[in-house]
């Protein structure tokens, strides 16, 4: 079946204001706002602004004498569209105008351009869009959609995404698809955090961090006489029902918000219009395989039922119809560029998560953009999602956590002249009676000289690395220094007070060994 795809709603869901002249016609020179500097008559001139751009089915906000603008116009005008113009430079207020015009769209300059509350953006991006088709299909828009949002991909992003939408009143739909493979191996509603990523990851990271507590237990005085073995059925049993608890608790959640919820492939078909499709499950088969070796003439060949090739992974966005809207990809990776806004080249196809050129794959981000997403196109919202100083962990038996940048790209941004790394090995209390090594764990910040020692990277390998990392990324995020971390009492005895007596640089050349705790 088909169903209307997002109409675009960037600007928020305000209805037209009283202000909006009739279509084909000029603003008169009465401005939309008031002359008050109050915050309250900027909120109200951008209520205005709102109510024209969804009050007219073209908006173009422009200047008389900008050539740009001019060129916009007569294009309309050779494809016979009536226009809604307001001239910045005729009003009394106009550069207020522009001003919270930039707020709304991220563009300072005219024309700027909305067709059928799609914001265009300016001159070139108008131009191309009618070469493209993309201007000509936005105009036979009659804005009568089944859904003001579909969402394809119930992941972590995907979910966040959509049920804001929901709570800000907009009709949402999700579709959500697993391909089986070849052996019918599916899984459901959350994506890959929930399903084959942070969520197991975590629970068998704990599972290895049991049994290591296990050796260490007897230098703490626990005897235990029976040989104790570890139930791969019994763990990956325990993981795979609390799984099952969270896909059903996201369902539960969608229907609870009143978001229709498809476990079904979704496909563009033509601008605005998708295809929802039931796939079958796949039939095992056998591959033969042929390895010839890298190091010598050997050569390996057999016949199996499967083959894995734990070689990363590619974003699925080759067979979703983005090929025939127009929307661009990265053909090597599949990966979608997009603004600053998550907008991709087509102005009401937006794209967050894991399919991001350029953007970290972590679940927490596409969360955050997924709701801010929302809030912009249907709450009239501005913020945006902030890609920096984003904390991360690596669940390796011994944990590793970072937020900001690498030692490296640090002096790639800011020269190795202009930073003081200041680093030590540590030894956490709980290894010291078990006997484990006093020179693993390893605690760095690199601090920008010029910028009053401000902390743009923290890096730590240690226990628990994931919790003591949060903190300080909240730290970070308001302006961290090394002059406040040394101002911080620590915690005593914990792996995070570390940072709190920084004292070796790196520069220094100091010997940072560890030999108490």
């Amino acid at each position: 079946m088909k169903v209307g795809a997002v109409p675009n709603r960037t600007l928020g869901s305000v209805r037209a204001m009283p202000l909006s002249p009739p279509p084909g016609r000029r603003a008169r020179r009465s401005s939309p706002g008031t002359a008050r500097s109050s915050s309250e008559t900027r909120e109200e001139l951008r209520r205005r602004l709102l109510g024209l751009i969804e009050g007219n089915r073209v908006m173009i906000f422009s200047k008389s004498y900008c050539p740009h603008s001019t060129r916009v116009k007569e294009l309309f005008s050779s494809l016979g569209v009536e226009c809604n113009i307001l001239e910045l430079d005729q009003i009394d207020d106009g550069a207020s105008v522009q001003e919270v015009l930039s707020e709304i769209t991220n563009q300072i300059t005219v024309p700027n351009i909305f067709v059928n509350k799609v914001h265009m953006g300016g001159c070139d991006r108008t131009f191309q869009a009618h070469q493209s088709g993309v201007l000509q299909k936005l105009l036979q828009q009659d804005a009568a959609y089944d859904y003001d949002l579909i969402v394809i991909g119930g992941g972590s992003g995907g979910l966040a995404c959509a049920q804001e939408a929901a709570v800000l009143g907009k009709k949402v739909m999700v579709l959500d698809f697993v391909v089986p493979s070849p052996k019918g191996t599916s899984w459901g509603l959350g994506g890959t955090c929930v399903n084959v990523g942070c969520v197991p990851k975590k629970l068998m990271h704990q599972a290895a961090l049991l049994g290591q507590a296990l050796s260490d237990s007897r230098k703490f005085g626990w005897e235990y006489n029976q040989q104790v073995k570890h139930n791969w059925e019994t763990m990956t049993e325990a993981i795979q029902n609390y799984i099952g608890s969270l896909n059903w608790s996201y369902t539960l959640s969608l229907r609870e918000k009143t978001v229709t919820y498809v476990n079904s492939y979704g496909e563009f078909v033509e601008h605005h219009k998708i295809k929802v499709q039931q796939l079958e499950k796949g039939s095992p088969g056998k591959l033969k395989v042929v390895a010839k070796s890298t190091e010598g003439p050997e050569t390996i060949e057999g016949v199996y039922n499967t083959v894995l090739l734990a070689i990363g992974r590619d974003s699925c966005t080759r067979k979703i119809g983005l090929e025939k809207i127009g929307v661009k990809i990265n053909e090597k990776s599949g990966k979608i560029p997009v603004n600053d806004m998550e907008q991709t080249n087509v102005p009401y196809v937006y794209a967050i998560g894991d399919i991001l050129e350029g953007k970290p794959e972590l679940t927490p981000v596409a969360i955050q953009a997924g709701k801010l997403l929302a809030r912009r196109l249907f709450g009239g919202c501005l913020e945006k999602c902030d890609y920096i100083n984003v904390p991360t962990t690596v669940f390796t038996p011994l944990e590793y956590g970072c937020c900001g940048l690498s030692e490296e790209k640090a002096i790639e941004v800011y020269n190795k002249e202009n930073l003081e790394v200041y680093h030590t090995l540590f030894w956490p209390l709980e290894w010291t009676v078990a006997g484990r090594d006093n020179n693993t764990c390893y605690a760095k910040i690199i601090c920008n000289k010029f910028d009053n020692n401000r902390v743009i990277g923290f890096h730590i390998l240690g226990p628990n690395a994931g919790e003591v990392t949060q903190g300080f990324a909240a730290a970070m995020k308001c302006g961290l220094t090394k002059q406040l971390l040394d101002d911080t009492i620590g915690i005593h005895p914990t792996c995070g007070e570390v940072f709190t007596s920084l004292e070796i640089t790196k520069s220094s050349g100091l010997d940072i060994s560890q030999k108490g705790c």
